[in-house]
């Protein structure tokens, strides 16, 4: 099995992952989770982007394939790592949970350049998600929402049509890292052949 790196999103650590972390560690992955800095929302999502490049090309071997899940910011923040840091010659598979896919309007709530780049139609989403048909077909992905999610709104905006989406209807944005539904559901989409 492929070990599994799990990224964080805004105004939060790795801890906030202790749940699908034991969860996978117990069903035999090598689960790694990793801290962006800073995570306030004040850093271009593309400086941590390059942490998660950083943190994969140090800690794991040339030829080695990892499997990646990004939750909330940390969504865009993989997918700018795989799209335009090379990360889909690394990532087998890959897993999109609760991000702002097409912008947040909780995005105007702050004035940090992290955050802008999380408003619908910005220059950051634009151009991510002008190319993603093409960028990320060599990767196996999922991109998992719930209708309830009060951060990514509207909660559609997590959808990538163009890529296998399924809604688990879970009761707030956090708990989508620690529902049962979802981790199964992780679980089994790494599985997969």
């Amino acid at each position: 099995m492929n070990p599994i790196v799990l990224i964080h999103g805004f105004m939060d650590q790795s801890a906030v992952f202790n749940s699908m972390f034991l969860y996978l560690e117990n069903q035999g992955y090598n689960v790694h989770a990793i801290d962006l800095t800073p995570c306030y929302g004040t850093a271009d999502l593309k400086v941590l982007a390059q942490q998660v490049k950083e943190y994969i090309d140090k800690t794991f071997e040339k030829e080695e394939k990892v499997n990646l899940l990004g939750f909330s910011m940390g969504g865009l923040v993989t997918r700018y790592y795989l799209q335009k840091l090379g990360g889909v010659e690394k990532v087998d598979k890959y897993i999109n949970v609760s991000a702002p896919n097409n912008g947040t309007i909780m995005a105007y709530l702050l004035p940090f350049l992290g955050i802008k780049q999380m408003r619908p139609q910005s220059d950051f989403l634009l151009d991510l998600n002008k190319d993603i048909n093409e960028s990320l077909s060599k990767v196996k992905c999922l991109f998992l929402w719930t209708p309830f999610d009060l951060m990514i709104f509207p909660a559609k905006s997590s959808i990538m049509k163009s890529f296998p989406v399924e809604r688990i209807p879970v009761l707030t944005h956090k708990w989508m890292i620690s529902d049962r539904r979802v981790l199964e559901r992780v679980n089994k989409f790494l599985k997969e052949k």
